[in-house]
């Protein structure tokens, strides 16, 4: 790798950022899943810089309590002090933690790229919750019961569907989170019920030479609900016809979508992969919001892309845009590329083609505010 790496330096010359490192992740039989979204996570820089923030200071517990986050805390802290600029780490450590944890990751069969972000985020988001109560609760039995100030900065009134009475906002949350809105209008009395519920990605079906705004128009289309699918109007206190749509009622500060390029063909009784050419732009804008969240716009960072033909089979690689440059992170391999190789991860327009390199999860900073 020393070869790669110093061609990279080469690469960048004078314009290597300062103090940024750009390492390899050693393959541990089919880890390339991890891989590759670890390394889109690691350029996600307000995640990155909020997980070494929690490294610091909790470097002493770490020690004697390890869990999921430590692990990738550690990985992070050890890329980041690096005292050469490009190289590979091994993230050994991190990977036996995510087998040991959870048995989905174990075997050395063909994982998906996505599941694994998902349970991630979600074990990231357990642990801070568990320590925000633990931290909450001697001051919540001292103080009486009458302070609803206390709950870190989340709603005060409990969620519709009761499952966290005292919802814990963390960073994690102000990351990734937002909110959509599922608005059912009753054609008969035309009373709308709204309901809010937050996501941490999008996951939008795609169809074949389509585009990310137009995946993104379907997935807030309007349904009617008739039929055996009648909706129940509290209004009219009886099913009737209604019509039905989802808006993004919060856009989050950094948007993940999953392209769901893996379909279960019931002729065939399996998944079959969608090659599908989907155009993911570099500078995106939200059109299906809320006020006064009208026309976000967004900048693609980070590209996780699937190789291969078949959903059981294939491998992993991820594009990362960093200080105005795109690299390729192939496992060990890092190399630089060109902003316009990026469009060659699109999709192919006919169905059976060499191309199997096909972007599946893409990763959108915020440009301006999406706190109001």
């Amino acid at each position: 790798m020393g070869a790669a790496g110093s061609k990279l330096e080469k690469a960048l010359g004078d314009q290597f950022p300062e103090g940024e490192r750009y390492f390899g992740f050693e393959n541990f039989g089919n880890t390339c899943y991890c891989n590759s979204v670890l390394q889109a996570l690691y350029f996600c820089v307000p995640f990155r810089e909020q997980l070494l923030e929690y490294y610091t200071s909790n470097k002493s517990v770490a020690d004697s309590e390890e869990n999921l986050m430590t692990c990738l805390a550690d990985l992070f802290s050890q890329i980041s002090s690096q005292k050469k600029k490009t190289g590979v780490i091994a993230p050994k450590r991190f990977v036996q933690r995510l087998k040991k944890q959870n048995e989905l990751f174990r075997s050395y069969m063909h994982q998906d790229a996505h599941e694994f972000l998902n349970y991630l985020l979600n074990e990231v988001v357990d642990i801070l919750e568990k320590e925000a109560k633990a931290t909450t609760k001697p001051e919540r039995e001292t103080s009486s019961s009458s302070s609803p100030e206390k709950i870190a900065n989340g709603p005060k009134a409990p969620q519709a569907n009761g499952v966290h009475k005292e919802p814990v906002v963390t960073w994690v949350h102000n990351i990734f989170q937002g909110i959509l809105t599922n608005e059912t209008r009753c054609l008969r009395c035309e009373t709308v019920t709204a309901r809010d519920e937050t996501f941490l990605d999008l996951s939008l079906d795609i169809e074949q030479n389509s585009s990310i705004t137009s995946c993104l128009k379907n997935f807030s289309s309007t349904e009617t609900l008739h039929a055996e699918d009648k909706f129940f109007c509290d209004k009219c206190c009886s099913l009737q016809e209604a019509q039905k749509r989802m808006k993004i009622k919060k856009p989050p500060h950094i948007l993940v979508i999953h392209l769901k390029r893996f379909k279960y063909m019931e002729q065939l009784g399996r998944y079959k992969k969608l090659s599908y050419r989907v155009v993911f732009p570099l500078e995106l804008k939200l059109s299906n919001t809320v006020e006064p969240y009208t026309d976000v716009e967004y900048s693609l960072f980070a590209v996780v892309v699937h190789v291969g033909s078949g959903p059981n089979h294939g491998h992993y690689v991820s594009l990362v845009k960093s200080h105005n440059h795109w690299l390729f992170f192939d496992d060990e391999n890092v190399e630089m590329i060109e902003e316009s190789a990026v469009q060659t991860f699109f999709g192919s327009s006919q169905e059976y083609s060499s191309n199997t390199d096909h972007g599946y999860i893409l990763f959108y900073e915020s440009l301006g505010p999406t706190t109001k």
